[in-house]
């Protein structure tokens, strides 16, 4: 990287100073919200405007873009030598201000530091020969004949040669600057350390870059010379690295260390983690290094009091216009001091949040036992991100405090946000559901806070999508799945769908095109490695004659209720399709709901074939009552997890207790002749805790309340343990008939005596019955006759006690 390049190259050979003036010229060219550019005027950017030129060498401005192989761009090197460094870029983002301006005092300084350094030269070399006689370099030119300058407008000399109009009074003087030489042009052993910076840096990262040593001797106006304000006065972050989100957890210790990954995790979820880096602050590092350079948000989540040193410290970063969050923290700022309230400590308390426009949000929180008051003699000053307890006394557990002028501020909580319900903080499971209940709120306004504090908490991009894999479950059937594909694929090796097509290859290479609607299948098992599915752990857990015998997997694919679309029709019984997926993009719900799968999402979609005339044949609606009720007799049916709070909820979904919603299921059939092709979608969560609840949560939490030492889920596992539950359960349906499996699906549903309202909150009352012969829900009305509710045109509404029309 250029600039990275100079700095290192500065530094070397002449101390701090010249390479902290190249540094403060960089970041004022970067507070313009374009990208600037060296590179030779053959590969100019398309739309860029020249500022700088001279031969066959620009340095233009333009609009900001991302560059995925640098080597499309050549270095414009500020050198009297040609070195081979043809292929360097650089290119960096910018903040707001439209034009580049060289400061005149920063362009002076490097005039006199480099006029100095050329006396010194004249002095131990008066005479140079001519091969070593350095050639004019860029800022030699400065308002040369051959320069350009951009918003110069070019005027016709009286020798028809082109001229430049004179800069007016306000303008930054550019064209001033005359002969000012940047390097010991004439010393062989500065060619030698240009030549050997430049190739080392030539293919090297900024990664592997180390930072320069730090000057102890530096002053708090030396860290401001990093600090640009934007038009309303507020710090704007302008340095060369990704912007850091720092943490201070107090003194080092175990605890702290603990602390810092569990508020470092909770942050994560929020923001965007490949815009910011979230690193520890140590109380030494804070007092000794300058952490305000590069730093957007300072997070303050120790319980310790802050010493008086390091208390002026972030106060001091604040009047630069820093941000603050402080969480559970003795931190406070003017006007507001913390005090103790023990009634409230670690209990789980109503909160009313106020967001900045002014609408409220109502969650439950756990307290720390303090509250913000109005300090003696202070001058309140209050933003509008604001949350008081729903208690008498309206006690405020969130402050938003504007400091200084120049835009800073803090939020200053002392509830909770930090902590997930599962923290061993929380202790009785009453509280433990409270908290889960409110955990996508909590997220919400830990979203707020962040985003109000100028950090970037849009939803992160979709992730790219992936080849699928061709996996058997035995090795046995892999033979005959290759004959029948090698039948069925055309001559390209594709098998077309109306909703995609699959091409079917060896191998899989980079430059395979994977899109929504054509997806590579790789089909070589020895090459397939993942860390998200383990084919050896799904492989112990089938125990099937039919089902989910042949996979299709991928870490992240639109849908996998697509991929089986073209072979569903085709495929024997016995060879029967499941897809699974790390993630989906486009995953669906019932009507027109998504349904989301982040990572830790058990994401699947089988294929299973019913004979029209058999007793499941009859009782088509009973399928999605089945797989819901595998899914948890997958996981009930296990040896010391019987009481694990999963149940069934009608129509098609999973739930803990009668209380959150941790999965669903998706069903689509066709009849064909005499059998009903059916594709079953299932999500369910298993390790992903937030934002809502996940099957490993409701583990941890009996382990808790239980002492007991119940291993965690995982996703491949549960899969198969599910497809291989649900074909018991079909084979003893189709034996049996629906009193074969109703006794067990009574036992884990949700609805038992249930008293509701049908179709909204006006509805007539009912009670809930059952299931009648068709999978249908049966309610009674007050006056005793029984009414069947189809799952197709209903939905049920827990939390409000209601059977409303389906949203379509």
């Amino acid at each position: 990287m250029l600039i990275t390049l100079c700095y290192l190259y500065l530094w070397a050979r002449w101390g701090r100073r010249p390479a902290a003036l190249v540094r403060a010229t960089v970041q004022r060219l970067r507070a313009s919200r374009c990208s600037f550019t060296f590179c030779g005027a053959a590969v100019q950017p398309r739309g860029a405007r020249v500022c700088l030129s001279r031969g066959g060498r620009v340095f233009c401005v333009g609009e900001s873009e991302s560059i995925d192989d640098l080597n499309k761009w050549a270095l414009f090197l500020v050198s009297p030598f040609i070195l081979e460094a043809e292929h360097i870029a650089f290119v960096t983002e910018s903040i707001w201000v439209q034009a580049v301006h060289l400061q005149d005092s920063t362009l002076k300084a490097l005039k006199d530091q480099a006029s100095n350094k050329q006396a010194q030269i004249l002095q131990q070399n008066p005479e140079p020969s001519v091969e070593s006689k350095p050639e004019p370099d860029v800022m030699e030119h400065v308002g040369g004949d051959d320069l350009k300058v951009l918003g110069a407008q070019p005027t016709e000399g009286e020798d028809g040669t082109s001229g430049r109009e004179p800069a007016g009074e306000g303008d930054v003087g550019v064209g001033s600057i005359e002969h000012c030489h940047l390097h010991l042009s004439s010393c062989h052993e500065c060619l030698e350390l240009e030549n050997s910076t430049i190739e080392s840096v030539k293919f090297a990262s900024a990664e592997k870059i180390p930072d320069l040593p730090y000057d102890h001797n530096g002053t708090l106006e030396d860290v401001a010379d990093d600090i640009c304000l934007d038009r309303e006065g507020r710090k704007v972050n302008i340095t060369g690295r990704a912007p850091n989100i720092l943490f201070y957890m107090g003194s080092a210790s175990q605890e702290s260390l603990g602390r810092f990954q569990e508020v470092r995790s909770v942050l994560a979820d929020c923001v965007d983690t490949e815009s910011y880096t979230l690193y520890p602050l140590s109380r030494e590092s804070a007092l000794r290094d300058p952490w305000s350079d590069n730093c957007l948000l300072l997070v303050i989540a120790t319980r310790e009091a802050i010493p008086e040193d390091l208390s002026q410290k972030f106060m001091a970063y604040l009047s630069q216009g820093g941000k603050v969050l402080g969480l559970c923290s003795p931190f406070t700022l003017a006007g507001f001091q913390v005090t103790s309230k023990s009634v409230l400590r670690e209990t789980v308390q109503n909160l009313v949040f106020s967001k900045a426009d002014q609408t409220h949000v109502k969650l439950s929180v756990l307290s720390s036992g303090y509250v913000y008051e109005e300090g003696p003699g202070g001058q309140l000053s209050m933003g509008k991100l604001q949350g008081h307890l729903e208690n008498e006394d309206k006690d405020r557990l969130i402050v938003q405090v504007p400091f200084g002028p120049r835009g800073g501020e803090a939020v200053l909580c002392q509830a909770h946000l930090e902590l997930p319900p599962s923290s061993s903080v929380v202790q009785a499971q009453e509280d433990f559901n409270l908290l889960k209940s409110s955990n996508t709120r909590r997220y919400e306004v830990l979203r707020e806070i962040l985003t109000t504090l100028g950090l970037n908490c849009d939803l992160k991009r979709a992730p790219a999508l992936t080849p699928l894999y061709l996996l058997p479950a035995a090795e046995e059937i892999w033979d005959p799945l290759m004959q029948w594909l090698g039948k069925h694929v055309d001559p390209e090796g594709v098998i077309k769908s109306s909703k995609l097509s699959l091409k079917f290859l060896s191998s899989y290479t980079s430059n395979i095109e994977i899109t929504p609607s054509a997806l590579p299948v790789v089909t070589d098992v020895e090459s397939f490695l993942s860390e998200n599915f383990n084919l050896e752990i799904y492989r112990q857990n089938l125990q099937t004659k039919r089902l989910g015998k042949v996979i299709l997997f991928a870490e992240v694919t639109p849908t996998t209720m697509n991929l089986l679309d073209g072979l569903m029709f085709e495929i024997p019984p016995e060879m029967g399709l499941i897809a699974i997926a790390v993630r989906q993009t486009q995953g669906k719900g019932r009507g027109s709901n998504a349904w989301l799968s982040p990572m830790g999402c058990a994401v699947s979609t089988l294929l299973v074939s019913i004979p029209l005339r058999s007793q499941l044949g009859q009782r088509i609606p009973f399928v999605q009552h089945l797989m819901s009720l595998a899914v948890v007799e997958a996981v009930r049916s296990i040896p010391e997890y019987q009481d694990i709070n999963l149940r069934v909820k009608w129509p098609n979904d999973i739930y803990y207790s009668d209380f959150m919603k941790l999965g669903g299921v998706l069903v689509n059939s066709t009849l064909l002749g005499e059998t009903f092709y059916i594709l079953i979608g299932c999500g369910f969560n298993v390790s992903n805790s937030n934002p809502t609840i996940c099957i490993n949560d409701l583990v941890a939490e009996y382990n808790k309340q239980h002492r007991a030492e119940l291993k965690p889920f995982r996703t491949d596992d549960l899969i198969a343990r599910t497809v291989t539950v649900l074909e018991k359960l079909i084979d003893t349906f189709q034996d049996k008939g629906p009193n074969g499996i109703l006794p067990l699906y009574y036992k884990y549903w949700v609805h038992s005596g249930q008293r509701v309202r049908l179709g909204g909150l006006e509805g007539p009352e009912v009670w809930i019955v059952g299931l009648d012969d068709s999978g249908f829900l049966q309610v009674q009305q007050e006056d005793g006759e029984i009414v069947t509710v189809h799952p197709d045109g209903n939905s049920f509404d827990m939390l409000r006690n209601l059977i409303i029309p389906k949203q379509q």
